[in-house]
């Protein structure tokens, strides 16, 4: 009987987008770093290595050898980063799961899909661009939507959370850890029936 030895090349990357430096801790645009160090968190894995113009970490869940990265280039230029990391592993859209934040839901609400446009999200739709593809799975998290309609964007989503509102993204970030197996094992739909809201 033949045994395979359980290959160390990279399949899978998961992205958290965000802004780096202390200046932009605990921001709203910053919900996809929030649940990229939760995962990290979960699965006891550092995500300090610098790599792809990102702070990365390398972990496995099951057969899955996974990258975790998160993108030091600012959120406009996310996509320089991911495709980079996707371009040196050879790792279709399809097998990168892109996590980001979504002014459009509630705080702390999240949202999984297979695929689909940028929706407005600038790090996501610098993915899209450079990559020439939106077959990306990814989760959104919630961050509210600005308080009135003249409040200005780039003000709202680099706001800090109130407290009560880091309780839920926080809880909601743990959540989408829990989604992200199921998404591994192409148990979609599971992972969108129990976790998207």
């Amino acid at each position: 009987m033949l045994f395979r030895k359980k290959s160390t090349a990279v399949d899978f990357i998961i992205t958290g987008l965000g802004n780096p430096g202390k200046k932009y801790e605990g921001t709203r645009h910053n919900a996809g770093f929030i649940m990229l160090e939760a995962l990290a968190e979960r699965l006891h894995v550092r995500v300090d290595r610098v790599r792809f113009q990102s702070f990365c970490g390398e972990v496995r869940i099951e057969d899955h050898h996974l990258l975790l990265m998160m993108p030091q280039t600012y959120m406009n230029a996310s996509g320089e980063a991911v495709q980079e990391a996707m371009r040196f592993y050879r790792v279709p859209p399809e097998r990168t799961l892109v996590l980001f934040d979504d002014i459009s839901l509630p705080v702390g609400t999240l949202r999984i899909r297979r695929r689909g446009s940028d929706g407005g999200q600038k790090g996501m739709r610098s993915i899209i661009t450079l990559t020439g593809s939106d077959q990306f799975p990814r989760i959104k998290l919630g961050v509210g939507a600005k308080p009135h309609p003249d409040y200005d964007l780039a003000d709202w989503v680099l706001s800090r959370f109130t407290g009560e509102e880091a309780v839920k993204i926080r809880e909601a970030a743990f959540q989408a850890a829990d989604a992200i197996p199921l998404i591994l094992a192409d148990r979609m739909e599971e992972a969108m029936n129990r976790y998207s809201r």
